[in-house]
């Protein structure tokens, strides 16, 4: 992952090939774990994939797939959380104190998927209020186990891969996911945008630097929101110029 996004970097692609690039880069190892044929040695070397293939992108990447799960099971809600924070930009609000647990097995003790033990879980109309954004987001991503390896069924039964976005369109699977995202590039460039002049301005961003990044991002539009586009809007803005002196 850290050797895709400094690639996107030095190479001064869009960022929004973070989500859609048919690339990444593997070893023997990796490549095993993906079930990619004919790679070779301790290596990392970038592979190209088709463009329909579900790795390319971050969202397919087993370390973030991984860091989004819990030990023993995926987990939509964290995957849509780190969805709605680190690509949207619009992170939920704080569960409530007290939130009882996920339920491990139905009623009668049989196994249920993640997805059905969500959907009881959000019959609480406390729990369904902070769900509501997040899991439909997680759930485009259930083909992934909880170490980032491709399946198609959980517990005998075939996974339900729908969901949507906040705005409520809907989609299928990882593909449709990426697709809705992109369809709204100015959000994930936004959010990015935010990230990069945290660290520029040694501060958080406040509501009054966002006519700034709104500016940053228009102009990083015209070109194809290219990285350097990003961090030259951000060295020539207003709060990165009048900073103060640390």
């Amino acid at each position: 992952t850290e050797m895709f996004v400094e690639s996107t970097i030095r190479e001064d692609r869009s960022l929004l090939e973070l989500l859609s690039a048919n690339y990444t880069f593997l070893n023997e190892r990796l490549a095993r774990h993906y079930r990619i044929p004919d790679i070779y040695g301790e290596r990392f070397r970038r592979v190209t994939f088709d463009a329909d293939h579900p790795r390319g992108g971050l969202l397919g990447h087993g370390g973030v797939l991984m860091v989004t799960s819990h030990p023993n099971r995926t987990s939509p809600v964290l995957r849509g959380k780190w969805l709605l924070e680190s690509i949207l930009g619009a992170p939920p609000p704080e569960p409530p104190a007290d939130v009882p647990g996920l339920p491990d097995r139905g009623e009668e003790g049989e196994p249920q998927s993640v997805r059905h033990r969500l959907e009881r879980h959000r019959e609480n109309p406390v729990c369904s209020s902070c769900h509501a954004p997040m899991d439909p987001l997680g759930f485009a991503l259930e083909n992934f186990d909880a170490i980032g390896r491709w399946r198609t069924h959980e517990e005998g039964r075939e996974l339900d891969v729908s969901g949507g976005l906040p705005d409520g369109q809907a989609f299928t699977g990882i593909d449709g996911l990426e697709k809705g995202l992109l369809e709204r590039p100015e959000l994930f460039a936004g959010t990015l945008t935010e990230k990069l002049m945290t660290f520029a301005l040694g501060r958080g961003v406040e509501h009054f630097d966002g006519p700034a990044v709104r500016k940053v991002v228009a102009e990083a539009a015209k070109n194809d929101y290219r990285i350097s586009s990003i961090i030259l809007g951000i060295v020539n803005s207003i709060p990165f110029r009048m900073r103060e002196a640390l």
